[in-house]
């Protein structure tokens, strides 16, 4: 890329960024109760996505070859029982995550 064209793509996300930031409050003022069907998907969309970052994560898994998807269970069990323990997502799937890199990197 030419210095020109690595200027105008980081123009372009960062316009990108701030539109779909800045959109929701310009397209719902604070005087109006926010509709029902956005409730629903505030309330829906996180259990969502994380659905699909395990799907995402264990398409490729085979039981029948490597490790049998040993680390990506027990990975998925440590997943269980820090957001049954601790009840927040981000430290669920962070220690999942770590779970599986040191099970990979070190046991199998």
């Amino acid at each position: 890329m030419t210095f020109t064209q690595q200027i105008i793509t980081i123009a372009l996300v960062v316009l990108g960024t701030m539109v779909t930031r800045f959109l929701p409050f310009a397209i719902f003022s604070s005087n109006r109760p926010t509709p029902k069907y956005i409730q629903y998907l505030g309330k829906v969309l996180p259990a969502a996505v994380f659905g699909l970052l395990v799907i995402y994560c264990l398409r490729n898994v085979s039981i029948f070859t490597g490790s049998h998807a040993i680390p990506e269970l027990i990975s998925i069990l440590a997943v269980v029982v820090l957001h049954l323990w601790k009840r927040q997502m981000l430290l669920s799937i962070a220690g999942g995550t770590i779970c599986y890199m040191l099970l990979v990197q070190f046991v199998f």
